[in-house]
């Protein structure tokens, strides 16, 4: 079972790939997807769809994972997040890979072993769990970190859908 893991953003999208085969997990690969603020919203939106479309094309995946949003106090920057991650459920749909969400604090219990672990414990827990692994910065960590949770919770049958 391949898994891809998302992390959305309109600035810096994390990507991370693992395979799972019976209880082992290993890493395949990650990244991230920046966009130029100088861009029109609809060519940095076009941009990670493009590059989304080469990862899931290159690495196969059969399922996916990604964090849910929650409001913020910049109302505008809220919208723009939904828009990435719109792409971001997007591409893999088009696919037809089911895609799941996960609140922020069950990716960090299923990794960390706490809710409200800091990104530095679930950057660490990940490089554990995924030997050889060297995210490419915080955000393809936590796309890693998407897909590991979205592993365990599969294997438990909590799935949110």
């Amino acid at each position: 079972m391949r898994i891809l893991g998302l992390d959305p953003s309109l600035a810096s999208t994390g990507w991370g790939v693992i395979e799972v085969e019976a209880n082992r997990m290993t890493y395949v690969a990650d990244g991230f997807i920046k966009t130029d603020p100088k861009l029109s919203l609809p060519e940095r939106l076009t941009l990670i769809h493009r590059v989304l479309e080469e990862v899931i094309n290159t690495y196969q995946p059969e399922e996916a994972a990604i964090e849910q949003v929650f409001l913020n106090d910049n109302p505008k920057s809220t919208i723009k997040l939904g828009m990435a991650r719109g792409v971001v459920i997007l591409a893999p749909a088009l696919h037809g890979i089911p895609v799941t969400e996960y609140e922020p604090t069950l990716i960090k219990k299923a990794v960390v072993g706490v809710g409200r672990a800091e990104k530095q414990q679930v950057e660490m827990m990940v490089k554990v769990l995924l030997p050889g692994c060297h995210p490419k910065n915080n955000d393809s960590s936590d796309a890693l970190a998407m897909a590991i949770a979205h592993n365990t919770y599969r294997k438990t049958g909590f799935l949110r859908r």
